[in-house]
């Protein structure tokens, strides 16, 4: 059921109607009676999608859509102190949104009073920001009766987290709009992209993406190379991977005197996302950091390379400079654990040593510069 969900997530990344199908399953696997995604970026209203229907409950879900339709006009998303507190706290998983609020604000909070009248309670949320500027959230929810979200059902979110922040990239990018049949499309919202075939050779790309030439070398055999030997390490070894439908991969390269740090973003095409793009089976996406108000955390990239929420935090606390042995210390954890963690975020981002990996992090300090 994961890998068809999987599937179905990078098939909504570019064809949005089906993000309904998607959310669908994934609030089955959770437990959760609904799901949505929202997109907010800086001077436009928010954008969303809510799940399909699930069956036998359609009454009570056409009750919550007016609720989520409202939801999208203006600032009214900015309402909830919950919501500003989490994402205040960018927190690097899932998280229940009640832990948020105080007992009095649940009780007083006007939507949730409505949302109690559809049999709506208990809410699972994470803010995902994109390089590109935006912030990705998705929502899942609960019937009362359920009650709460358990720890289980919050790990099988956050199983799902990685892959929903890069098919959601992708939807950002497009507005949640329909995907034209080739890169170009892509090019016209600012988007440097390829689409390469299972075995890494590049079908077509758009002319952002040929621009680059300092970061995206040609092979033979009509291949690419990413000029970083350490982050293109990593960029074949997620086409191996595609291959084998294993887990796929979004790889940083630091910023140098020419240019920011960019994060290259490999989506597999599925599906009807595989017929939209010709038969390729990969799509090549770079996105540079670029400041935002809605994303003006330091650690922005953390999120996107697979890092669980214990390396996301670790990664986190060494990005402003702190010494492992103090890092440890302040998360709680042993010395060991905190280098057992240090590794696997070495392998993840493609360093191979802290100073390397503080480098790569604190490349989106510009972030914070007001």
């Amino acid at each position: 059921m994961f890998d068809d969900l999987t599937d179905k997530i990078y098939e909504a990344a570019f064809v949005p109607d089906l993000w309904a199908g998607a959310l669908e399953t994934a609030s089955a696997l959770s437990g959760s009676a609904s799901g949505s995604i929202f997109v907010f970026t800086d001077g436009s209203p928010a954008r969303g999608r809510l799940s399909n229907e699930s069956p036998g409950h359609a009454k009570s879900l056409e009750r919550i859509r007016p609720l989520f339709d409202e939801f999208l006009i203006g600032d009214n998303w900015k309402l909830s102190s919950a919501v500003m507190r989490m994402y205040d706290m960018r927190p690097a998983s899932f998280v229940q949104v009640e832990d948020f609020l105080t007992a009095d604000e649940v009780e007083r909070d006007r939507v949730r009073i409505q949302l109690r009248a559809a049999g709506i309670g208990a809410h699972a949320c994470a803010a995902i920001p994109v390089p590109s500027g935006e912030l990705i959230t998705f929502v899942f929810q609960r019937w009362i009766k359920d009650a709460s979200y358990d720890q289980g059902a919050i790990d099988s979110l956050d199983q799902l987290r990685p892959h929903l922040a890069r098919a959601g990239m992708v939807s950002a990018r497009l507005g949640l709009e329909q995907a034209k049949a080739t890169v170009s499309a892509l090019e016209a919202l600012g988007l440097p992209a390829a689409v390469m075939t299972a075995s890494g050779r590049v079908l077509t790309a758009n002319s952002l993406l040929e621009d680059m030439p300092d970061v995206f070398l040609p092979t033979a055999y009509g291949g690419v190379a990413i000029s970083n030997a350490s982050a293109n390490a990593l960029f074949q070894e997620a086409i191996l991977e595609n291959r084998h439908n294993f887990a796929v991969r979004s790889v940083p390269t630091a910023a140098n005197e020419s240019r920011p740090a960019l994060v290259i973003h490999l989506l597999p095409l599925r599906r009807a996302a595989h017929d939209i793009f010709s038969g390729a089976d990969i799509l090549v996406a770079a996105t540079a950091v670029s400041a935002s108000s809605v994303v003006p955390s330091p650690t922005i990239l953390i999120g996107l390379f697979d890092l669980t929420p214990a390396e996301a935090r670790l990664a986190a606390a060494l990005s402003q400079g702190q010494p492992l042995k103090d890092v440890a210390s302040g998360l709680k954890i042993t010395v060991k654990t905190s280098r057992t963690y240090l590794e696997r975020i070495f392998a993840k981002t493609g360093t191979h040593q802290q100073s390397q990996l503080v480098a790569l992090l604190k490349s989106t300090e510009p972030l914070n510069r007001r």
